[in-house]
């Protein structure tokens, strides 16, 4: 039993499980990049006050999920709680929206942190591949995204997952519904904490779990009832190009999703499999992002979607991915000659790009073979004096049990030849 174990809420990758999570990041990135998405890097921290303004004051995000620090320099810092708004922060940073070619396309990757209840799916520490898309407001962008997130998950082999779909208005109509919504939930019986989110941010309530709430809901307004004509035709121009290239999606007026900056199209995509946390990923547009946190106006829209979900929803639809084996072939020596000429056939054989390891510790055959068998290598070669003396290796295929001998100077052509 080691001393130290990982903090409460988080969790080690391992192989074999993490060379599935990585297909996963693969899969989900692939679609982004034949796209003219560019990948970005950010910091794991960033200045607490960007997802103040940008996540929004009122969400449960900043209010009680965040992890925050001060630097011995007095500096308030905060862990990412998501990508949004550092990639946006970046993007600005650099200028990128000044380059002349708009919008700025960018995909990411990388580890989050929200101080949550930890729960399956629901983690301390979770990972994201994220997508934005910045500086222009354009319904075909909104409609990409959501294929492309749809081509991801489709490409992985999963089919019971829908896609909720809703426009939340933007500036010009929203603040109507917003009176029309504060004054409806003012009348409801609610606890301390949802009366104040009425004051800051009241569409959050609509999108309250607790079932005592959720019934008091019943014959609240609905926003697509307030949507001004340009944001009608919007949402309409999104939804008939997903029906144009074949996405099914469901229109789901209570979707608010939990952050404070979105406008206009917001969508999520959940899996049944998955029980209570049946989210495993989601966007939407988020045109005044930019100007909250200090910039020029940029309409932009992004979607994240969570490789620890994925996974789950892989696992809840019985999907195993095809992962070839790491190893491809496994170098057994038998004896301290044998030992130095097969180290130098690895490294060659790693040079001309075939995937080989070998037998370290000086084991016996037996042994070695066991390793040769756990690590899935297709061929083994095996040498011992008689054979070196003879100039040959024993090359076996692991599969088939078929032995051959293979003279020395052509096994790495050999093994370049056949099937991995």
């Amino acid at each position: 039993m080691s001393t130290f174990q990982a903090p409460k809420g988080t969790y080690d990758l391992l192989p074999p499980d993490s060379a599935t999570y990585l297909a996963v990041r693969e899969a989900i990135a692939a679609p982004l990049k034949k796209s003219g998405y560019g990948y970005v890097e950010t910091p794991g921290f960033e200045n607490v006050e960007l997802f103040a303004r940008g996540v929004g004051e009122s969400t449960d995000i900043v209010t009680k999920e965040m992890y925050t620090l001060t630097t011995k320099g007095g500096d308030e810092l905060a862990l990412r709680p998501e990508g949004t708004a550092s990639v946006l922060r970046a993007a600005l940073e650099a200028n990128l929206h000044k380059a002349g070619n708009l919008p700025v396309k960018l995909w990411y990757s990388g580890s989050y942190y929200r101080y949550e209840r930890p729960q399956k799916g629901r983690y301390r520490h979770f990972s994201q591949v994220g997508a934005e898309a910045i500086g222009a407001e354009d319904p075909a962008l909104d409609a990409e995204l959501i294929i492309l997130a749809d081509q991801a998950y489709r490409s992985l082999g999963l089919s019971d997952f829908r896609i909720l779909l809703n426009s939340l208005g933007d500036k010009e109509c929203r603040p109507v519904y917003r009176d029309a919504l504060q004054g409806f939930l003012r009348g409801l019986d609610l606890d301390e904490d949802t009366r104040r989110r009425i004051d800051i941010n009241p569409l959050r309530v609509l999108d309250d779990k607790r079932a005592e709430v959720q019934k008091q809901l019943v014959g609240a307004p609905m926003l697509r009832d307030y949507l001004c004509d340009a944001c009608k035709a919007y949402h309409e121009e999104v939804r008939g190009l997903l029906q144009a290239a074949g996405v099914a999606f469901e229109d789901d007026e209570k979707l608010v999703r939990g952050l404070d900056y979105y406008t206009r199209t917001t969508f999520e995509f959940v899996h049944d499999g998955l029980g209570a946390q049946s989210a495993v990923g989601g966007g939407g547009r988020y045109d005044g992002l930019s100007e909250m946190i200090g910039g020029p106006a940029l309409p932009s829209v992004g979607w994240a979607l969570g490789v620890d979900r994925t996974v789950l929803a892989l696992e809840a639809e019985g999907i195993t991915l095809d992962i070839p084996a790491s190893t491809s072939v496994y170098a057994v020596p038998l004896g301290e000659e044998a030992r130095r000429v097969l180290f130098g056939v690895v490294t060659e054989l790693r040079r001309a790009g075939v995937a080989t390891d070998f037998s370290f510790g000086g084991k016996g055959l037996k042994g070695a073979m066991k390793n040769a068998n756990r690590s899935g290598a297709r061929y083994a070669i095996v040498a011992g004096e008689r054979d070196l003396a003879e100039g040959v290796v024993q090359l076996k295929d692991m599969e088939s049990g078929e032995q051959e001998p293979v003279a020395l100077d052509a096994i790495v052509a050999t093994l370049q030849a056949k099937p991995a």
